[in-house]
């Protein structure tokens, strides 16, 4: 089911005020206006949880020829805490470098993981987008979850656990379980769709999110910062394809590659453009 931009986000006009509005919302909907929104949506735990934490997730490299997807889960410190935060493609590829430290810092969490183009081939681009999601809360401790290790190593700070107030001093929960403590998860995701595998209730999709939640932004820079870096290792592997330049998107110049010099591991077999 694909979902609508809640109408209490239609006029955000910056990643900061909508963070700012969608924590508003969960801990009190009918202050931004979002009572219908929550009975779409059937949220659980908003309005009525001491400590809702609310978590950004995006992917990129949904669309390349080659290379994994990868996606990033992350929870700010504080909803303006970064002004400059945007959606990464708006952002140039020195300025997202730049931010990438900065914005590692802004987050009180986050997590960034893979699916590969072995994974893509086989479920396809939408499930391993899913796929790569689950993992990224999963390295966070989100319960409930039990997926494999990806084949590129998980990148991660912190845990949700470490913000639940509910936690013990050793940042061990008192709870059995995050969801049904003092805590619970609130998951804005980028797009029209929710996350397969992950409870519906706990989730809001949020069209265009990475240029409207805060939290969505930082999970965007971080996700397409790790990615390109992890292209350029693939061009000192597979030379003479412009991996460093293209990210594995299907340009002439990579076409062209493609035609001269075949088809690398990395590349995604369910991806082959009709004109090779």
């Amino acid at each position: 089911m694909k979902f609508k931009l809640p109408a209490f986000l239609d006029n955000v006009e910056s990643p900061v005020e909508g963070e700012t509005l969608l924590r508003k919302f969960v801990a009190d909907p009918e202050s931004v206006g979002g009572v219908e929104t929550l009975d779409l949506f059937s949220l659980a735990g908003v309005g009525t949880k001491k400590n809702v934490i609310l978590v950004g997730i995006d992917e990129v490299g949904r669309g390349p020829l080659a290379g994994p997807v990868v996606a990033c889960a992350a929870v700010l410190k504080a909803p303006d805490i970064m002004p400059a935060l945007n959606d990464s493609k708006k952002l140039t590829r020195p300025k997202r470098e730049a931010m990438f430290d900065a914005v590692k810092e802004a987050c009180a969490c986050y997590a960034i993981a893979s699916a590969s183009v072995e994974e893509i081939d086989r479920m396809n681009i939408l499930e391993a987008d899913f796929l790569a999601m689950r993992r990224a809360l999963q390295a966070l401790g989100m319960p409930g979850l039990a997926e494999s290790a990806p084949e590129i190593p998980i990148e991660v700070k912190g845990s949700f656990a470490s913000l639940d107030p509910s936690t013990s001093p050793n940042g061990s929960a008192q709870d059995d379980a995050l969801l049904t403590g003092r805590s619970s998860l609130f998951i804005a995701v980028d797009g029209n769709l929710k996350i397969r595998g992950i409870p519906a209730e706990v989730q809001m999709p949020v069209v265009k999110g990475d240029g409207r939640i805060a939290s969505i932004s930082a999970a965007s820079i971080l996700a397409k910062v790790f990615r390109d870096r992890y292209m350029d290792k693939l061009a000192e592997t597979y030379p003479g394809y412009g991996f460093e330049v293209h990210a594995g998107y299907g340009t002439k110049a990579h076409l062209d590659a493609i035609r001269k010099q075949g088809f690398t591991p990395a590349h995604r077999r369910s991806f082959h453009p009709k004109s090779l």
